[in-house]
């Protein structure tokens, strides 16, 4: 293989990687169910990139909704500057919550306001508080849960939609045994049907700081991007990185190529 046909490869595959990286699939959750919803994501494709405004609501329906059940544990309160938040604001964020620490002069643990520098506050104490809140399931934590499922993002968004009243026709035509147990929710696209997460977002749960209007499609977009910012926060840089490689390689070839035909037009 020529260099030129190397080269022309590799920009090739370095515009491939840099489009698919913040692609998400159109899987089906459970094979039986119905698509991923696919919304237009701001951060989708080559140029795609975040949306400050959005990052700030969806950090206000996690720490409005999300927060009292999941962690995340892998962010602290400075992270929130990234998204928009000033030093200040940050500041008066994390006050609002109190964290863990000591001990103290007496050998006693306490509770203290927090600073940007601690982590999001973890919303219990251990795992097995957690499974006496959540019927003997452990919440996961949201820092990676764009990036550790199928779907990514599609399937947190429609996840967060998939909710219904009653199993439909199509589940119970594939196992009519199928029914819900104790203490579960229907969800089109969780794998097997049975969450024990219940509905979380109707409209009106929370405002917005900005006046948008919370409707629960709005909520599911902002917390979903959110979290995938979470998972991400370097998504914006290493797009930047991967056009610059492209621009490069595309420069690169063509110099190249021009000295080939430099070198080779007297040989015939």
């Amino acid at each position: 293989m020529s260099t030129l046909t190397r080269l022309a490869t590799a920009a090739m595959m370095a515009a491939g990687l840099s489009l698919g990286a913040g692609a998400t699939g159109a899987l089906a959750s459970s094979g039986d169910g119905p698509h991923l919803k696919q919304p237009n994501w701001s951060f989708n494709g080559l140029f795609g990139g975040y949306d400050e405004a959005q990052l700030r609501r969806g950090w206000e329906v996690y720490s409005g909704v999300c927060k009292s059940c999941h962690p995340l544990d892998y962010m602290h309160y400075r992270n929130l500057e990234q998204i928009g938040y000033t030093a200040d604001e940050v500041k008066e964020i994390a006050a609002s919550f109190d964290v863990p620490d000591g001990p103290d002069e007496w050998g006693e643990m306490y509770t203290r306001p927090a600073t940007p520098m601690d982590p999001i506050a973890h919303p219990y104490e251990n795992d097995a508080i957690a499974k006496l809140a959540n019927g003997g399931v452990v919440p996961p934590n949201l820092s990676v849960m764009a990036r550790a499922r199928d779907g990514g993002a599609d399937y947190i968004y429609s996840l967060l939609l998939g909710y219904a009243d009653e199993v439909p026709e199509y589940v119970l035509e594939a196992d009519p045994n199928f029914s819900l147990p104790p203490g579960k929710s229907f969800n089109h696209y969780f794998p097997g049907h049975a969450i024990s997460m219940p509905q979380q977002l109707f409209e009106g749960i929370l405002e917005y700081s900005d006046g948008s209007t919370p409707s629960a499609e709005q909520m599911a977009l902002d917390v979903t991007s959110f979290l995938q910012w979470a998972a991400e926060p370097e998504l914006e840089d290493r797009k930047a990185l991967g056009r610059y490689t492209l621009l490069f390689l595309i420069v690169l070839t063509g110099l190249l190529y021009a000295y080939k035909r430099e070198i080779w037009k007297d040989a015939h």
